[in-house]
């Protein structure tokens, strides 16, 4: 079957403000109060945790990567106690999906979120079973760029491999496209739609109902 994964954050969903509130939640514990806005800083949630991190710490002075490792996990806590509340799919991001099942190709996703948050993350936005293949950053012992997690994506939703694409929204999944030698649909309305109108991609969609037309154009 010809396959379209998809990223989560950034990509599906806009996750910023559920993410940013996890890490503030950090920063709290450890008594400098919240660091991160969650509009400004929201390019640098759809970047992960240790992003997030990194950026709060580099407020208050030098940044000290044990630093990020020591909160990295106090942030997965905060973040797996609500995962949900301010997080909603992209307009038209389901209806997308729906068409592309119904014109018969495989759907799954693969992501740099850790699988069990992405898994409740969905279950909870009641879209789970809308994917054949759900891929973490710790499902495999690698995580994306490295072509391994997208191909076990594709071959997780019955895809055939010279036949798929990516769609995403940051230079990672950009760079995952290249290490698999697939196209890459990249979304130009996340938080790093300034950086994602840069890259030299296949195609670029600003809305989701264009994604029909370019997943066409691309692997037919």
């Amino acid at each position: 079957m010809r396959c379209v994964i998809f990223d989560l954050d950034g990509t599906l969903v806009d996750s910023s403000q559920d993410l940013i509130a996890a890490a503030n939640a950090c920063f709290v514990q450890k008594g400098v109060g919240p660091m991160l806005d969650p509009i400004g800083d929201a390019g640098t949630a759809v970047r992960g945790g240790r992003a997030m991190l990194r950026l709060g710490l580099s407020r208050l002075g030098p940044v000290d990567e044990a630093e990020v490792d020591r909160w990295y996990q106090p942030l997965l806590d905060a973040y797996e106690q609500d995962v949900s509340s301010h997080t909603r799919f992209y307009d038209g991001a389901l209806d997308a999906v729906a068409a592309l099942r119904d014109d018969g190709y495989a759907v799954g996703i693969c992501t740099n979120k850790p699988e069990g948050l992405a898994r409740r993350l969905l279950s909870e936005l009641g879209a789970l079973d809308q994917f054949a293949s759900l891929i973490g950053a710790d499902t495999l012992p690698t995580r994306k760029p490295d072509p391994a997690p997208f191909w076990a994506a594709v071959e997780g939703a019955g895809g055939d491999r010279a036949t798929s694409l990516i769609v995403g929204d940051t230079a990672t999944d950009f760079k995952t496209a290249q290490a698999c030698n697939v196209p890459a649909i990249l979304v130009t309305f996340g938080p790093d739609g300034d950086i994602t109108q840069e890259l030299t991609s296949e195609g670029k969609i600003s809305h989701f109902d264009q994604l029909a037309a370019e997943v066409s154009r691309l692997i037919g």
